[in-house]
């Protein structure tokens, strides 16, 4: 049985509550819920800005996925919360911006996208990530 082993990096935001960046177990990285925040500040960035909300929020999981010892091509399956779904077509074309350029092997993580109240005021997105490394 493998060893469930947390995820740190100071390439995204510490956690804010009790809970890891990101959890690994054998060939299964689960990244937990990443925002718009400068890792080095712990500040939210891009007020009113979903696009640029989206591309921070993403380079936070991928620097979580990559200290898992995966690459984003690893990643299956992305989770995207929005506060409004007024903000979906803005946030779909940085997202997949973002996404095409990080997955060299062209097949794109499946996605999930729910509206929902999230725990800041200013974010507008929230992403967690799922990566199953090696075959």
């Amino acid at each position: 049985m493998s060893e469930k082993t947390a995820i740190r990096t100071t390439g995204a935001p510490a956690p804010a509550h009790t809970f890891s960046q990101g959890v690994r177990k054998g060939p299964i990285l689960q990244v937990s819920g990443q925002g718009p925040v400068d890792p080095a500040t712990n500040e939210y960035l891009y007020p009113g800005d979903v696009a640029a909300q989206t591309r921070r929020t993403l380079e936070n999981v991928k620097a979580i996925v990559e200290a898992g010892g995966a690459t984003f091509d690893d990643v299956v399956m992305l989770r995207v919360y929005l506060t409004t779904r007024d903000d979906f077509a803005t946030m779909n074309e940085a997202y997949g911006e973002f996404v095409t350029a990080h997955s060299p092997g062209g097949v794109l993580p499946s996605r999930t996208t729910v509206f929902t109240g999230l725990p800041r005021e200013e974010m507008l997105v929230e992403i967690d990530a799922l990566a199953v490394l090696g075959d």
